[in-house]
């Protein structure tokens, strides 16, 4: 049973990663936005370093945030048009677990690049390595709970016609403590201060989202499809 668990996971992400490379327009988005938001902040503020310095860790978690809440409308939105969702849900294999696949290949295709193009966004607004380090630890735990906390949202607008404002407002105030901790540690680290407690924090907020938001998450599609 768990064998043939686990190859229903691999299958379910094998599919939605396949699915998400045939169209790199899509899979380029979040990332160009990501970019775009971040070098907008040089140009309107100035090339200062320490303005830069200053602000870089809220902009660049801003903009990963808003990459992110621009990558989750189709999450599960061709799913429900073309019925997979309604397959998943009649499979005789745990809908957590599938379902669990689709949010890990969201990030893998949303989150996993905002991580690789961090340095680059470092640099881009001078911030020194111990801040660089703390920005990777911090989009590495938080980047995976923008995606399970956001994929409960998709879930239960998937149905609606223009969810992604309903979408906005329900995402939006769950995304606030994963921002104010993770800024916080990163302006900790560009000051030379112990980072430990954020990153704890956003380490518990991960292993609280792995544990609830899978069951919840299959609750949502069942009251989305019923």
């Amino acid at each position: 049973m768990l064998r043939s668990g686990l190859l229903a996971f691999w299958a379910v992400l094998h599919r939605d990663l396949t699915l998400a490379f045939r169209h790199r327009a899509e899979l380029a988005n979040p990332m160009l936005f990501f970019l775009l938001i971040v070098s907008l902040y040089p140009l309107g503020i100035g090339p200062q370093p320490e303005i830069l310095r200053t602000i870089a860790p809220g902009a660049v978690w801003i903009a990963a945030l808003l990459a992110a809440l621009l990558s989750l409308e189709n999450l599960f939105r061709s799913d429900f048009h073309d019925g997979t969702l309604e397959q998943l849900l009649l499979s005789p294999h745990p809908l957590p677990l599938l379902i669990s696949a689709k949010v890990l290949a969201h990030w893998l295709v949303s989150g996993l690049p905002l991580l690789l193009l961090a340095p680059v966004v470092g640099v881009l607004l001078n911030l020194p390595a111990r801040g660089l380090w703390a920005l990777l630890a911090t989009l590495a735990l938080g980047t995976p709970l923008l995606s399970l906390i956001g994929a409960i949202g998709t879930a239960l607008t998937v149905g609606l016609r223009r969810g992604g404002i309903l979408l906005t407002l329900l995402v939006l105030p769950l995304y606030i403590p994963v921002l104010i901790f993770a800024t916080q540690a990163v302006v900790a680290a560009v000051a030379g201060m112990p980072i430990a407690g954020q990153l704890y924090f956003l380490a518990a907020l991960l292993v609280l989202g792995l544990t609830l938001v899978p069951p919840t998450l299959a609750a949502a599609v069942r009251i989305s499809l019923g």
